[in-house]
């Protein structure tokens, strides 16, 4: 293996890993924030409102964090 494929996947798996570690990341904020939010009293199992409302959060986070992360991307990518 010569060193730019050696180098190459080497960006691979920090890439593969720092991918992870941000949903590894994103998991544990919307249970924090939408499991706060939507679950008062937390019993065995969720109420229906409950369920709506923790399913609705994590769209909401999920598409926040989307489009923070594109936009971080790309101002990355642009050097600004």
């Amino acid at each position: 293996m010569d060193s730019e494929s050696v180098k190459a996947e080497v960006i691979k798996q920090v890439r593969q890993q720092y991918a992870m570690t941000n949903a590894r990341e994103l998991i544990e904020k919307v249970n924090e924030h939408c499991f706060e939010k939507c679950v008062p009293k937390p019993g065995s199992s969720l109420s229906s409102g409950e369920q709506t409302c923790f399913t609705h959060c994590m769209e909401k986070y999920m598409a926040a964090w989307n489009q923070v992360s594109t936009t971080y991307i790309t101002r990355i990518q642009r050097g600004d």
